[in-house]
């Protein structure tokens, strides 16, 4: 009776312990799923990341261009202004004459 009694216990037992590992398996997997997504996430934000530095330069670079732009305009300018005051005085001499 006692052999009876124990192989009860053991497949009670036994039960008992695939319950467990079941329900460890079943928690494990949803964890494992829960960092997956949490993974795939962190890569959709850095890549996001890297996108948003990459048009931070590209704008940064557009700044620097247009000033560089403004520059060169303003040096055109004085140019021209230049030109014109001395097409104004060889006018007035000329007038003079």
């Amino acid at each position: 009776m006692m052999a009876t009694g124990t192989l009860g216990s053991q497949a009670w037992l036994g039960q008992s312990l695939k319950g467990l590992l079941t329900e460890k398996v079943n928690t494990c997997g949803t964890d494992v799923i829960v960092l997956t997504k949490q993974v795939l996430k962190g890569s959709q934000s850095s890549e996001l990341l890297g996108q948003a530095a990459q048009n931070m330069v590209l704008q940064e670079g557009a700044m620097l261009h247009s000033e560089d732009s403004l520059r060169k305009m303003a040096i055109v300018t004085k140019y021209l202004q230049y030109q014109q005051e001395a097409i104004q005085k060889n006018v007035e001499q000329s007038s003079d004459l």
